[in-house]
């Protein structure tokens, strides 16, 4: 399986003898799938059918479906409302001898509003006409949505490029935080001694058995090895998604979180300058991270 962004755009457009149709479909990032659809006086019918397509298809993101449905000129059928007509002539007539009001002619009682009035797609179509119309435009839709995942795909490939380096970058971070200086045990000795050193020079009266407890408390305290072994075990986690594919987006946000919380407790715990350095750095990969993540489906 693949990585799909969330963000795409598609357009079908179609036509048969009596109408042209444009599909439009586009998305950006959501959290869960939220789809608004217009499709235009009449077509509401359409609409379940949209929603449990696009949910097969996609799910997440805020969607976006549009449908431009227009009729070929001059098939639309008119009728004349010859009631208004016979009104009208009638109205003319009776002012046909006042002064300084010319009879309309026939042409300017046709021009009139409602008199000639477009035949409703009701009238015009049978159920059977609008059924093959509908058919026809579910086709067009599968296509769209067809072009629209491709769409998302693709940006989703480059999106996964991006993360796999993000994760490569990661897991070198880490393996030099885990080379770093401050962890071998003549560095970490010589630490200790330097604290002990400064509590018998400040005339600290502590027992033995106290001291003890204070520089392991201390030792612990400064220990990563636990964080560095989470870090680890986070990013097979992402790699691991990101080489399965699918619909991955939320599980990877949550590592993001995590691995966020140990690159926190890292720095936290470092009193060395080029281990604060590397924990700083794992801090700003995890963001840009985080920030390509929440484009991923």
């Amino acid at each position: 399986m693949t990585v799909h962004s969330m963000t795409g755009f598609a357009q079908i457009e179609g036509h048969d003898e009596t109408f042209d149709w444009v599909w439009e479909a586009k998305s950006v990032n959501g959290r869960g799938l939220d789809l608004r659809c217009r499709l235009g006086a009449g077509l509401d019918k359409l609409e379940p059918t949209v929603r449990k397509a696009a949910g097969e298809r996609f799910k997440r993101g805020n969607l976006s479906v549009n449908l431009r449905l227009t009729r070929h000129t001059g098939s639309q059928a008119v009728q004349v409302n010859r009631q208004l007509l016979d009104d009208l002539i009638a109205l003319a007539g009776d002012y046909q001898s006042a002064e300084g009001i010319e009879r309309p002619s026939l042409d300017g009682l046709l021009a009139l509003r409602g008199v000639i009035e477009p035949v409703g797609e009701a009238e015009q179509e049978s159920d059977s006409e609008s059924a093959a119309r509908d058919k026809v435009l579910l086709e067009s839709l599968s296509q769209l949505f067809d072009e629209l995942a491709s769409a998302r795909a693709a940006e989703g490939a480059q999106l996964g490029e991006i993360v796999g380096a993000q994760l490569t970058a990661m897991e070198t971070l880490a393996g030099r935080a885990g080379d770093s200086a401050a962890l071998r045990p003549e560095a970490a000795k010589a630490r200790l001694e330097a604290q002990i050193a400064a509590l018998l020079d400040a005339g600290a009266a502590l027992p033995e058995e106290r001291l003890a407890q204070e520089l392991a408390l201390l030792a612990v305290k400064t220990d990563i090895r636990e964080e560095l072994d989470r870090l680890a075990t986070h990013i097979a986690a992402a790699t691991a998604l990101l080489a399965a594919g699918g619909a991955i987006g939320r599980k990877l946000d949550f590592l993001a979180q995590e691995l966020n919380r140990e690159a926190n407790t890292l720095c936290a715990k470092s009193n060395d300058p080029q281990l604060s350095e590397i924990g700083l750095e794992l801090k700003a990969v995890i963001d840009q991270f985080r920030e390509q993540v929440q484009n991923i489906e």
